[in-house]
């Protein structure tokens, strides 16, 4: 199937700074494309390239196997800023002026309104409206034109943990309508809850792609080595530390409630260790693979080092 968007090489530069690097993925149809990566990372440079806001120095992308175009912007809904909506006037008078500037849409506005739990609150003027609000309206001016494709830049920057879940509800909500979406965010929480896929660049680089599913698991194609963390306990928990101290391959061992949290290389085998360790006079009472959350696996792949 033809990805929705397919980067290939993206270059952009701002005199020294290399803003974006040789860039390439692809945006699956249907899916919550999360592009992850720090402040300053070049999410923003590039959603602002594949809209024509900016740009490229070198390098292309095709919307659905075609090089972008303005009626094709035109059928993609993008929330790449925070909105100017007019404080004075209501949420429907706002989305009126937001499809008269399209040229398209205005009677999806009730319609619109429902999907992002506003229909009740249409005749409030903007200015009574919470922050989650706010931006479901922002998101409603989005749909007008029942565009197959949603481009949001940090949809939940600066809302409280209220308006977060609501922002992630409706987007979850508009992916199983069938709508593809594509999101920059440096919210590594709201990357896992929320998408199917992701990119994380770090300075302009590509770091690695794929599913969410891909990079927890540590399949996904990375540009830094993958490590497990093992969960581990015998009757005897002198021995069993003085054998994982012996053990090659292991990065971190650290006490928990039951036994030991070790960190080791990915290509270890947890049969490999439980012989090693029975080898040194130890049986395993406990020997569980932990699943790593999103934030391990960034923290693997971009460090700990903001890009600004």
């Amino acid at each position: 199937m033809t990805p929705v968007l397919s980067v290939k090489n993206l270059n952009k530069h701002y005199g020294p700074v290399h803003a974006l690097n040789n860039v390439s993925f692809d945006v699956p149809a249907g899916s919550v494309f999360g592009i992850l990566g720090p402040n300053g990372s070049g999410k923003t440079t590039l959603l602002g390239i594949v809209m024509d806001v900016l740009k490229a120095n070198s390098g292309n992308f095709l919307w659905n196997g075609a090089p972008g175009s303005e009626v094709q912007r035109k059928q993609i809904g993008t929330l790449l800023e925070t909105p100017n909506f007019y404080h004075y006037l209501s949420g429907e008078k706002n989305l009126k002026i937001s499809a008269a500037i399209k040229e398209r849409g205005v009677d999806d506005i009730p319609t619109v309104l429902q999907k992002v739990n506003l229909y009740q609150r249409k005749d409030s003027k903007f200015s009574t409206y919470s922050l989650g609000m706010k931006q479901r309206l922002a998101i409603a001016a989005t749909l007008l034109g029942n565009p197959d494709i949603l481009v949001f830049d940090e949809p939940t920057n600066g809302l409280d943990p209220a308006g977060i879940a609501e922002i992630r509800q409706l987007i979850k909500e508009l992916n199983r309508q069938g709508k593809t979406i594509i999101m920059a965010s440096h919210i590594l929480d709201e990357v896992e809850k929320v998408c199917t896929h992701v990119a994380i660049i770090q300075k302009g680089v590509l770091k690695t792609t794929g599913t969410v599913q891909e990079l927890l698991s540590g399949s996904a194609v990375t540009t830094r080595a993958h490590t497990i963390e093992i969960e581990i306990a015998a009757a005897n928990l002198q021995m069993l530390e003085a054998a994982l101290l012996k053990f090659s391959g292991i990065q971190l061992v650290q006490k928990s409630e039951t036994g030991f949290l070790i960190e080791c290389a990915e290509e270890i085998k947890p049969d490999t260790l439980n012989k090693f360790c029975f080898e040194q006079g130890v049986v395993l009472s406990q020997l569980n693979i932990k699943r790593k959350s999103l934030e391990k696996r960034f923290l693997e792949i971009t460090g700990n080092q903001s890009d600004r």
